[in-house]
């Protein structure tokens, strides 16, 4: 296993630890605040996906359990804040990205909505459930929370019709900084899945139905369903839930499904509904490689394994050959550079050894020296990378070797 060898060892002694060494800081009001690395906000996504390594241990160390928990009631404070966010400051200190035409107030960094902030809180919240069985976290405030999240997603479901969202950018480097028409993007159709104004990537949607993130939408519906069942005792907010995700799958399965004339059935990355699809995938995630992950589909599920052929292929205009690696990048990032979340996602959701050995070989030769994982780096010269300290990938690449090692127990 490519993990034995010593450069190997030096590599996993480096990624476990670094994010609750670097980003996360416990509050004295008990919340945790945890940043992404190199940008001093704290992103829904990035600090709930930077935690989910550590859930598996919570159960035997006080400490980690405090932490996780702090994280979860920092996120239900900021959703109650303003759902529609996606990075929240450390204070109402007014940092951030304050010129935005949009609903700003000192205690956002950025609002740009992205449907994936809301499903990555609900997912930890789980994860830590079923991890500890503790429920004294799940208290009043987790529980508007989820009811929060039901609520804006009902409603962007009808985005042009019911919802008060726009967002403008004057000052953006890339049109993706921004929405079309006046902040209010592409014009959708009703189809049951859940509108998005911008991917994980935080790159404006080309079409308002982010795939990927809808995905992730219908899974973290039923993790709230059952939450509100079990825990809350709340009928209403079941039913909803319940009924959301089985529109959002129907929605999918209706709309988002594409013949392609090389790959066969697979999933488009985004649609209108009105019969425009993008074919692509990003390496960010929620992202169509991740479906498996996600627990939308098992891994050897024909349309999943056609679409895994497309995004892993020439086909898909971000995947990149290069010297040293190959693998997704993002529009997000320049041209032939790829991203160590696409590598390891990829190695996630690989049901060969022999792929997930040359995902960690490729990882081996792209840490240009720091035994970290970057944002993004170029397949041809891994020493150019963007972004240092981007602690999201250090610890996806913790639960790709800790998966991987489980797995090779099991066989055992």
């Amino acid at each position: 296993m490519a993990s034995l060898r010593p450069e190997g060892v030096t590599l996993c002694q480096s990624w476990l630890p670094v994010t609750v060494e670097t980003t996360d800081e416990l509050l004295d009001d008990g919340p945790t605040l945890g940043i992404t690395g190199d940008i001093p906000a704290m992103w829904l996504r990035d600090s709930a996906a930077q935690m989910r390594p550590y859930v598996r241990l919570a159960r035997h160390s006080k400490p980690l359990r405090r932490l996780l928990e702090g994280v979860i009631r920092r996120h239900a404070q900021y959703i109650l804040l303003d759902a529609y966010a996606n990075a929240f400051n450390k204070t109402p200190n007014g940092q951030g990205h304050q010129s935005d035409r949009t609903e700003m107030s000192p205690w956002i960094w950025e609002r740009k909505f992205e449907l994936d902030s809301l499903c990555y809180p609900v997912q930890l919240c789980w994860d830590y459930w079923q991890a500890t069985q503790e429920e004294s976290f799940l208290d009043e405030q987790v529980h508007r929370m989820l009811r929060r999240v039901v609520e804006v997603m009902q409603i962007e479901q009808y985005h042009d019709a019911r919802s008060s969202y726009s967002f403008e950018r004057n000052d953006c480097l890339l049109p993706s900084d921004t929405l079309p028409f006046e902040g209010n993007g592409t014009r959708t159709n009703l189809t049951g899945m859940v509108w998005s104004g911008f991917r994980p990537s935080d790159d404006a949607c080309r079409f308002g139905f982010h795939i990927p993130s809808n995905m992730f939408a219908a899974i973290t519906l039923n993790h709230i369903a059952e939450l509100a069942r079990l825990i809350y005792q709340d009928i209403e907010l079941e039913t909803h839930a319940t009924s959301l995700a089985v529109q959002i799958r129907f929605g999918i399965d209706t709309y988002a499904v594409v013949d392609h004339p090389t790959f066969g059935t697979i999933f488009a990355y985004e649609t209108d509904g009105y019969g425009h699809h993008n074919l692509m995938d990003d390496a960010n995630i929620p992202s169509l490689l991740s479906a498996p992950y996600l627990g939308y589909c098992e891994a050897d599920d024909p349309i999943y394994q056609n679409t895994r052929a497309f995004v892993l292929s020439e086909a898909n205009p971000y995947f990149y050959r290069g010297q040293y690696a190959s693998g997704v990048g993002s529009p997000h990032t320049p041209g032939r550079n790829l991203w160590h979340l696409g590598l390891i996602m990829q190695g996630l959701t690989a049901t060969s050894e022999g792929e997930k050995n040359e995902i960690f070989d490729m990882l081996l030769a792209t840490h240009a020296g720091t035994y970290l994982m970057h944002e993004s780096f170029n397949a041809d010269a891994p020493d150019e990378y963007t972004r240092s300290w981007f602690a999201w990938a250090n610890s996806l690449l913790s639960e790709f070797i800790i998966r991987w090692v489980e797995g090779k127990r099991n066989q055992k």
